[in-house]
């Protein structure tokens, strides 16, 4: 969990401006949902390996002795009645079920806030982030698909990420090719956690891991190799093994929005337990690590509402994506300061500062020091673009003569 300097922060919200107008520009609405839910619903096997890093809060009011009897029982859950949401999901099936009468028959959400999970600290993985979320609730066909993926890459674009890639997948093709592999239905979940490490430990290590689970694993690696992990693109033909109407529907869906860079990955799985049919993640050149993702997981709002809804979305991993911008450059030059003598008029200064402001700029008085250029610096680093010095007899923003920071 971390703290943001004012330049971070300006940073962050830019970049969160700009997410939130594409998806809207897309059709999407935002909601908000509490930071904790049940925990019942946390735990309720559709998270994941997720589950298990969830903060646990704590019932009210608990003895010594309930704590014994939990510790002793190995079960301590049962302390706790509530836990703070692991990612966006599970809150808007809740959400939904919820408030199912008063929204749209098919629901196009934005969600953009933090999600906590009890990660072991280390670059690029945080125990507090935020998730950027859009889901379409209500839509069976590939439409919702199309507007996700189509919505995505636009905000990719506005954002002013180049050279991304879109991987796809199904769990339809999963499951025959775990079939393909003789891999018992008792092991799937295992071996797609362990299929889903590719990326990261290899050919290789997939196959010593999914020997470790006592598959037979003669020809793993081969077809492996034939699919090339990520970036096996074929025409219109695919092995007999594998699921040829999931296949269809991914040819399909490439064929619908030819401005945009899908890729066919058939080992791409997804960690979350809930997924069911299409699924996708962010891929760019220079970096080893997805920059978000999503899919269909038509089964998870049917758990809370009892009865069966479709549901697709798609996640924008932020922490990661607003490492890889810049300084919004156009913002920084809105930004400017006026330094100021000590002994300058409060009331010539505001006037100033309100004429500036009015004319649309972020304004900042700083009085000037001995050091002038380590006040400078500062401003500078937190995201000021200009600077002009104001004279004792300075009295309209026309007399001010702006240079750029840094020169």
């Amino acid at each position: 969990m971390r703290d943001f300097l004012p330049a971070d922060k300006a940073s962050r919200e830019h970049a969160l401006g700009v997410i939130r107008q594409s998806f809207s520009a897309h059709g999407f609405d935002e909601i908000e949902t509490p930071v904790m839910e049940d925990a019942a619903r946390l735990h309720s096997g559709l998270g994941g390996d997720n589950e298990k890093l969830a903060f646990a809060v704590m019932k009210r009011g608990l003895k010594a002795t309930d704590v014994a009897a939990a510790v002793a029982a190995d079960d301590l859950l049962s302390l706790a009645d509530l836990g703070l949401r692991f990612d966006l999901t599970v809150p808007l099936a809740r959400f939904y079920a919820t408030h199912r009468a008063e929204l749209p028959t098919v629901f196009r959400a934005i969600q953009i806030a933090p999600v906590w999970r009890a990660e072991r600290p280390q670059k690029g993985r945080y125990r507090q982030f935020v998730q950027c979320d859009i889901d379409i609730i209500g839509e069976a066909g590939p439409l919702a698909e199309i507007e996700l993926i189509t919505a995505t890459a636009a905000t990719l674009d506005a954002l002013g990420l180049t050279g991304c890639s879109i991987r796809i997948n199904d769990r339809r093709i999963l499951t025959t090719m775990l079939g393909h592999w003789g891999i018992a239905p008792e092991l799937s979940e295992r071996a797609l956690i362990t299929i889903d490490k590719l990326d990261k430990i290899g050919v290789d290590g997939v196959v010593a891991e999914l020997a470790g689970l006592g598959v037979d694993t003669a020809g793993i690696a081969d077809t492996v190799n034939t699919l090339g992990g990520s970036g096996w693109n074929v025409g219109a033909e695919a092995p007999d093994w594998l699921d040829q109407t999931a296949f269809a529907d991914l040819l399909a869906l490439r064929a619908a929005m030819p401005g945009v860079d899908l890729v066919f990955d058939p080992t791409l799985v997804r960690g979350m337990g809930y997924y069911t049919g299409t699924i996708f993640e962010i891929s760019h050149p220079t970096l080893g690590y997805s920059l978000g993702g999503g899919g269909r997981y038509d089964g998870m709002i049917g758990r809370f509402l009892g009865t069966d809804v479709p549901a697709c979305g798609f996640s924008i991993g932020f922490e990661r994506i607003v490492d890889l911008l810049g300084a919004d450059d156009a913002s920084t030059a809105r930004a400017v300061v006026l330094v100021h003598n000590p002994d300058a008029n409060p009331a010539q200064l505001v006037n100033l500062k309100t004429a500036l402001v009015a004319d649309g700029l972020r304004v900042r008085l700083e009085r000037r020091t001995k050091n002038l250029k380590a006040l400078l610096d500062r401003a500078a680093e937190a995201g000021f673009g200009r600077f002009a010095f104001v004279g004792n007899d300075t009295t309209t923003a026309a007399e001010l003569e702006f240079k750029d920071l840094g020169t």
